[in-house]
């Protein structure tokens, strides 16, 4: 997913730092990179861990300590322990910058996991692209965060997830093809480049008719009129790309008016405060974008994932967690035989369909993963159904 988080700040890095924003694509030229210790292989995590998206952060670090944890256990990666070194970016992304930097220069990592949001991977890129250590964000899902201006792949920029387009696309396929949803209102956070990026695809995609399109802000509470203007159309569905924060408020408003829907939503509602702000009765009929349910056991690593997850945090795992527990064991399979993390970088730019609990993937050009997406049935709060999709264009 996700969150392109305090622009202004990001807009004074970038006045602090005009080169490093204007990168070209040959900044990694001089980025010489870490070794890997004789012991230890140390892994950064840059990660969300307080303030505005702290759920998404914590989610994730619970998921990168379990598979940790496993990993050790099972004799670490070429007989070495992993080292964690994790540090609070603060969700802010001006904090999310230097923490890249400390990790790399002050604690010579040789792989950073995060940050979980968009924004805060953007900024934290740059310092991966001049120190030569890769960072691989579980759940940064702007369409260009891998890339340069000019379309040149970034040697040190991965994710796990999916990018924005293709949320927006698996959301078109699924109202018109699954759903047979006709016509649809859609409805999304306009202050936000993740949800203004799904609406455009799933303009570009939908082959129904869009009734209405209307849009919202973040930190708006009261969305009463544009539902009363919806409840009066005919439409099969709403779709609503946004966050949880604004989202969750919408889903109640609009159940409490009568308005019962179904409801269709990016990676953006895959946390349980959606659930809680929307009420669990009201977060029935509601379909989410996901790389993972606990209702798929996609393969066997799935199934332990959820047994070991629920015996460690007594909690069933959310997708960001999932992501992130993929992302270690990802960044495990890339330092086997690795003697500094520009050999990391490499193995990861190589990875072909490596198995986890998120399903089976593989690494594109453009250092993406090519794998398919679920979309999560909410009944009452809690997740009843996932159907896989496989984006056909």
């Amino acid at each position: 997913m996700i969150k392109k988080l305090a622009l202004g700040a990001f807009s004074l890095l970038c006045l602090m730092s005009l080169a490093a924003c204007g990168q070209s694509p040959d900044v990694t030229a001089n980025a010489k990179g870490n070794k890997i210790g004789e012991e230890t292989i140390k892994i950064g995590v840059n990660m969300e861990l307080s303030g505005a998206v702290a759920a998404y952060g914590t989610a994730e670090y619970n998921g990168i300590k379990l598979a940790v944890k496993e990993i050790n256990a099972n004799g670490g990666v070429d007989g070495k322990m992993i080292e964690l070194v994790a540090k609070d970016n603060k969700s802010e992304i001006a904090e999310a910058s230097t923490t890249a930097t400390n990790l790399a220069v002050q604690s010579q990592v040789t792989t950073i996991i995060g940050p979980a949001t968009s924004g805060a991977t953007a900024a934290s890129s740059l310092e991966s692209q001049k120190t030569g250590v890769p960072l691989l964000t579980p759940s940064g899902t702007q369409d260009d965060l891998t890339v340069n201006k000019d379309g040149s792949t970034k040697e040190f920029v991965f994710r796990t997830t999916f990018k924005d387009s293709f949320q927006g696309q698996v959301l078109a396929q699924f109202a018109a093809e699954n759903m047979n949803a006709k016509k649809v209102v859609l409805y999304y956070d306009n202050s936000s480049d993740y949800a203004q990026g799904i609406a455009a695809e799933f303009k570009r995609k939908y082959k129904g008719e869009i009734v209405a399109e209307s849009t919202f802000i973040a930190g708006d509470k009261d969305y009463k009129a544009a539902l009363t203007r919806f409840k009066d159309l005919d439409f099969d569905a709403i779709v609503m790309p946004g966050y949880y924060t604004e989202t969750g408020i919408i889903t109640k408003q609009a159940r409490e008016m009568g308005i019962n829907k179904p409801i269709l939503g990016p990676d953006g509602f895959s946390d349980e405060t959606f659930v809680k702000l929307s009420d669990k009765k009201n977060a029935t009929d509601v379909y989410f974008v996901s790389g993972y349910s606990s209702k798929v056991n996609l393969n066997d690593k799935a199934a332990a994932f959820i047994e070991n997850y629920k015996k460690e945090y007594n909690d069933v795992p959310n997708m960001f967690a999932a992501l992130a527990y993929d992302s270690v064991y990802m960044v495990a399979e890339a330092s086997k035989g690795a003697s500094d993390s520009t050999e990391v970088a490499k193995n990861l730019g190589n990875l072909k369909n490596f198995e986890g609990v998120t399903g089976v993937m593989s690494i594109d050009g453009q250092h993406n993963p090519i794998k398919s997406a679920l979309m999560v049935r909410l009944e009452n709060g809690a997740e009843e159904s996932a159907t896989p999709v496989e984006v056909k264009d």
